[in-house]
């Protein structure tokens, strides 16, 4: 495919807008005089890239179905990702002060209120999912709900993100222990749950929606794979060589906390050459697909382009 015939940046400006649109209106059910709606909106409108709703509405798409239908999916993996931002910026997990930009929730607020306002937009993604009635003109039927709802929830809990975020804390603690291979395969199952999962649910919630067949699933399944972990090196190159004026937040803190990261382990040029072959495999996963998925491909290469 020629890189020029297909608009990355007006598709994910269109699809950040749309998304956006919706998480407003979600936020707005709430008493906006609430502290807690405050801190909620604080964290979630902040900005970001959108990646996996983004990603979401892509493989509905590309599934041949209509993306809107995988709109509910799409808001509640987006809020349950900034609970998690929430929660990874506080001082007992990577205690940063800077998210997109902005303050983070407990320096804007308070840590409790951060907490809470994590919380709040985990618990509440749920509803959105399972009452799609109120807020989307698409959804999919109440047994697709009831698997996504399962799905969803297993790549957020102990099985994914918040099981990588406990195995990331406590790789601090065995960095230095093993080979180079056992480090980088540590790393790589970290990242695997901690990023990927969630990444990957996105990709086959929109599947899901618009009623993928297996076969398809099975594709981009290996495709999120491999570009969510694509994903993660790339944030650790830019965590040592990104511009904070770009990031919206400070760069240098891995080196500064002493992570385990990609280029600490493999060096940074080795690390975008790493990022290169995951990229490529997972391009190589869809290429059965027709042009519907030209946007899964541009996001792909995106990845390793990026600068934030």
């Amino acid at each position: 495919m020629n890189k020029s015939s297909f608009d990355l940046s007006a598709y994910l400006n269109d699809n950040k807008a749309l998304v956006e649109t919706y998480l407003k209106k979600i936020l707005n059910r709430f008493n906006p005089s609430h502290e807690l709606v405050q801190a909620m909106g604080h964290s979630m409108m902040a900005g970001g890239k959108r990646i996996r709703p983004v990603l979401g509405l892509a493989a509905a798409k590309a599934c041949g179905g209509n993306p809107l239908t995988a709109l509910p999916s799409c808001c509640a993996i987006e809020m349950i990702h900034t609970y998690s931002l929430i929660h990874d910026d506080l001082p007992a997990m990577d205690d940063d002060d800077l998210r997109r930009g902005l303050p983070t929730c407990h320096k804007k607020f308070s840590e409790a209120t951060a907490i809470l306002a994590g919380d709040g937009l985990l618990t509440h993604a749920f509803h959105v999912l399972t009452q799609p009635e109120s807020l989307f003109e698409f959804y999919p039927d109440r047994f697709i709900l009831l698997e996504l709802v399962s799905r969803i929830s297993d790549a957020a809990g102990v099985n994914g993100m918040v099981e990588g975020q406990m195995l990331d804390m406590q790789s601090q603690e065995g960095k230095n222990r093993g080979n180079k291979d056992a480090l980088l395969d540590h790393l790589k199952k970290v990242h695997d749950l901690k990023t990927g999962r969630m990444i990957c649910v996105s990709v086959e919630a929109g599947a899901l929606s618009v009623g993928a067949d297996p076969r398809m699933l099975t594709s981009l399944g290996e495709y999120a794979d491999n570009i969510g972990l694509a994903f993660q090196v790339m944030d650790d190159i830019l965590n040592v060589e990104g511009d904070p004026n770009k990031m919206g937040k400070a760069i240098g803190s891995d080196a500064l906390h002493d992570k385990m990261t990609f280029p600490a382990i493999l060096g940074l040029e080795q690390s975008k050459g790493y990022a290169g072959q995951l990229v490529d495999a997972g391009l190589a996963a869809i290429e059965g697909f027709d042009k519907k998925a030209d946007p899964l491909r541009a996001i792909a290469r995106y990845i390793i382009d990026r600068d934030r």
